[in-house]
């Protein structure tokens, strides 16, 4: 299975809650909605069929020159029944078949409800209006379709977050200290195991430094991680200073000339001072080692925070430099939007995202495939 097919799947509470929008806020069209179709000419407004305000199909040479469509009729006998009425060339060149098709002419309320819905799907609401903005502009007064919608909505939202889909960057320098952040819950330990075995079966030697000394489980979940993809995971006793820890993690890399060292923090609520004073102190203490660590500092969000995961990103650049982003769980919320927001607001690097569990289920970002699967648009392919 594809990952674009995976996404789209597991992000099913998203797209589905904006196909369902869509649907409505086309059928809520303020007087019966024009359906394309053979009968309906008589109430297509002839500005919406100028040429100036279709896109042009590219249709190959050998259809425009078919002689199919370029012969005449010949008219229906009157006294007996003709054929059924077929729809007219535009139709045709853009593939609409019998099968009515709703349309809404686009206008100033059918755009505010457009933003009720990205709101909704906690795209935020500056976003949410230059997503709108975008879209409208040269289409006022043009029917549109749910697809098109869709399309349109598509383009704008991968053109916000085209600048920020970028993998996290390698360096020669030995070891690259990655610092991954987050608050509880994050699934900071899960990517780390992963992100680790990605990078072993790509050639790359890794230590993990367990971190997380305030929380047994999250220890023996590296510990399982690292047995599975063959990467040395050190741990302290429950309760130790992680500062220490990630120094002696970094002597250890040292010497072992590891590629990376990957250390994981305890859960952070970023509202906490106390905590938030000892993730500095890890930064501190590795910088011991190296002034320029770390070389990445890796944000892991959960999606289903919603709006809430711009607060963090706030409170988390302010302490420990973010560097980069990293979005989990996006398979368990219909708050998918979220990430256009932290794409649009911020201009943070998003290395990858998550859907699942399963290694395979954390892949680099993908800004294209991620806006139509976000909006419930089939595969390009």
């Amino acid at each position: 299975m594809s990952f674009f097919k995976k996404l789209k799947d597991r992000l099913f509470t998203s797209s589905s809650k904006l196909d369902a929008g869509l649907e409505a806020i086309v059928e809520r069209a303020p007087q019966a909605p024009v359906v394309d179709g053979p009968d309906s000419p008589a109430e297509t407004p002839t500005s919406a069929l100028a040429p100036s305000a279709l896109p042009t199909p590219a249709v190959p040479t050998s259809i425009l020159a078919s002689p199919t469509l370029a012969s005449p009729t010949p008219a229906p006998d009157a006294d007996q029944p003709g054929p059924a009425a077929r729809p007219g060339l535009l139709g045709r060149l853009f593939g609409r078949d019998e099968v009515a098709v709703p349309r809404r002419a686009l206008d100033d309320a059918m755009l505010e409800q457009l933003e009720e819905l990205l709101i909704s799907a906690d795209m935020g609401v500056d976003t949410a209006l230059r997503v709108t903005a975008n879209l409208a502009e040269g289409r006022m007064g043009r029917r549109l379709s749910v697809p098109e919608i869709k399309g349109l909505l598509a383009a704008e939202i991968a053109r916000i977050m085209e600048p920020v889909a970028r993998p996290m960057p390698i360096y020669p320098k030995k070891p690259q200290v990655v610092l991954v952040v987050g608050v509880n819950g994050s699934g900071k330990t899960t990517t780390i195991g992963k992100l680790a075995s990605q990078f072993r079966a790509a050639g790359k030697s890794v230590v993990i430094a367990a971190g997380d000394t305030f929380r047994a489980a999250a220890v023996e979940q590296l510990q399982v991680w690292g047995d599975r993809a063959g990467v040395p995971v050190m741990t302290a006793p429950e309760g130790s200073d992680p500062a220490s820890l990630a120094f002696d993690a970094m002597t250890r890399a040292q010497a072992e000339g590891a590629d990376l060292l990957m250390i994981d923090t305890a859960g952070r609520l970023q509202n906490r001072a106390d905590l938030m004073e000892e993730l500095a102190k890890i930064v501190r203490v590795i910088r011991k080692k190296d002034p320029d660590a770390p070389h990445n500092t890796l944000l892991v969000l959960d999606a289903t925070t919603g709006q809430n995961a711009l607060l963090q990103v706030e409170i988390f650049r302010k302490i420990a430099d973010v560097s980069g982003l990293v979005m989990t769980k996006l398979d368990g919320t219909a708050k998918g939007g979220v990430l256009v927001a932290l794409a649009d607001r911020f201009g943070l690097p998003i290395h990858a995202i998550g859907v699942g569990e399963q290694i395979d289920d954390l892949a680099p970002f993908d800004p294209e495939d991620f806006a139509r699967a976000l909006v419930g648009m089939e595969d390009a392919a």
